[in-house]
């Protein structure tokens, strides 16, 4: 805790990890050198502090002096505090024999970390008051410590006012982010309806679970201020929501994990660029250590809070008296164990929980037999029939080359055709290669089917013919193990 250089806000009165990611850089990183995006004059020359070993956070914590517990707290005075160490406690865990040697002994939830990061990012950009960073005790803040007159405060007719910074958008944006928000959707089982968090009135976002936050930070916020803010700063965004990306993969390698401890460093680094010095508080200092633990730790999945808390939320649910939460909760939970358990010697035939159908069956079986592979998912339409028309050109043919290039039967003759494109074309690339196959295949595939229909399988030689012309649609068509969901063209 000696190497921190994390202090306290003049005036925000909190603890700020400004400046503090320079150190993780490599020595000849241009940020190193930069005396007015960070500190004021303070280049930065040190490197990162060493990780001290198990036996030597375990000397360190044997040295203290014990504390006596029942005493009041203005009474206890330990002996070098502020001075030699910053400890005011010894936990009770490393007196289990086997703590020191953990290589991970308390593991960081990513999933509280990503949602607080999201939430700073996202509110301060929204400049949702209130909640944003850039407050008017920040830019006084960033006054002290930084050199950037563009987001100093400003007076006028005795009151003081803050400048639109760059990275914060303005009331249309705003709109048109909600209105975006608004209209998306996701496949079945992606995402909550993160559109019933908007509010139109006043264009702010409510009730945003910490999976909402996952899914948005990861997948969404780069997408959304892609037109809106400058590219430096979309370029530090993006850095931090391909990092949770990563972070969060079901496989991960320990080399890459070494290779993401470098980029969050330079990530976080960029943020400092941008944000004031209020913005770094504790959670974004904490994915740096985050890719240390899943080299050890191995894949969030196994680690992070999501089960307990949907396991919390299930239990929270069998409450109906307030006044006996605990009892309940025991009483529904022994009764779903024996119903469960009796479930298992019912007759195969009825429906229990154990082995009712998924959301999107409705218990109709698909005979696969004699089908091509597209053609075999199963699912159900709902929703009103909406009247018969016919497709134009663009919507023909996108349906003919969708069929074609996604069924599995059709692999040899795609196979061929980009063998012939490529001993026309020597060195193309499979960007170029993809953009011929879509213009080109079904007109080629068509030609080939015509010279040889005796030696085609009856079903390819069916599907040449393309789909019909007339459709009849439904707005909602929930197939295993997505829904889609209809939109106008």
């Amino acid at each position: 805790m000696e190497h921190s250089k994390a202090f306290i806000l003049d005036h925000g009165r909190k603890p700020c990890f400004f400046d503090c990611h320079r150190q993780f850089l490599r020595s000849n990183h241009p940020f190193r050198r930069q005396r007015d995006k960070f500190i004021k004059k303070r280049v930065e020359y040190d490197l990162p502090f060493p990780q001290l070993s198990s036996e030597e956070i375990l000397s360190r914590l044997n040295s203290l002096p014990d504390l006596p517990f029942g005493t009041k707290c203005g009474d206890q005075k330990i002996s070098g505090y502020g001075v030699s160490h910053n400890w005011v406690k010894n936990s009770i865990l490393w007196d289990l024999p086997y703590w020191h040697m953990l290589f991970i002994r308390h593991n960081l939830d990513v999933m509280h970390i990503e949602h607080n990061v999201f939430k700073n990012i996202f509110n301060t950009m929204m400049d949702v008051k209130g909640m944003t960073k850039d407050n008017l005790k920040a830019r006084q803040d960033l006054k002290v410590s930084c050199k950037r007159p563009e987001l100093e405060l400003m007076k006028n007719n005795g009151k003081i006012f803050k400048l639109k910074a760059a990275y914060t958008l303005n009331k249309e944006e705003i709109k048109n982010v909600c209105a975006w928000v608004k209209q998306m959707r996701f496949p079945d089982g992606f995402a909550s309806n993160i559109s019933r968090c908007i509010n139109e009135i006043d264009y702010k976002f409510y009730g945003m679970k910490s999976h909402d936050c996952h899914i948005f930070l990861q997948r969404l916020l780069l997408i959304v201020f892609h037109d809106m803010v400058p590219h430096s700063i979309w370029d530090a965004i993006t850095g931090i929501s391909h990092f949770f990306r990563d972070l969060c993969a079901t496989k991960i390698l320990v080399d890459h994990m070494e290779a993401l401890q470098g980029k969050i460093c330079e990530t976080i680094c960029k943020l400092e660029n941008i944000f004031p010095s209020g913005f770094f508080d504790s959670m974004e200092h904490l994915p740096i250590h985050l890719p240390y633990e899943a080299k050890f730790g191995g894949p969030v999945q196994y680690r992070w809070m999501y089960p307990f808390e949907r396991f919390l939320q299930h239990l929270k649910k069998k409450v109906k008296n307030r006044a006996s939460v605990e009892g309940f909760i025991c009483e529904a939970y022994i009764i779903e164990e024996i119903s469960s358990f009796c479930s298992w010697y019912f007759e195969p035939a009825m429906r229990t929980r154990l082995n009712r159908m998924p959301r999107n069956d409705d218990g109709g079986d698909v005979d696969s037999q004699g089908r091509l592979s597209i053609f075999i998912h199963f699912g159900r339409a709902f929703g009103p029939l909406e009247k018969s028309r016919f497709l134009d050109e663009d919507e023909f043919y996108a349906a003919e080359l969708y069929v074609l290039m996604n069924s599995e039967e059709m692999l040899p003759y795609i196979k061929m055709f980009d063998e012939i494109i490529k001993g026309d074309v020597v060195h193309i690339s499979e960007d170029e290669l993809e953009k011929v196959r879509d213009a080109r295949f079904v007109k080629w595939f068509k030609n080939y089917v015509a010279t040889r229909m005796d030696e085609i399988d009856p079903r390819i030689l069916e599907i040449s013919h393309g789909p019909g012309r007339m459709i009849m649609s439904r707005p909602d068509t929930p197939l295993e193990p997505v829904t889609t969901v209809a939109v106008s063209w």
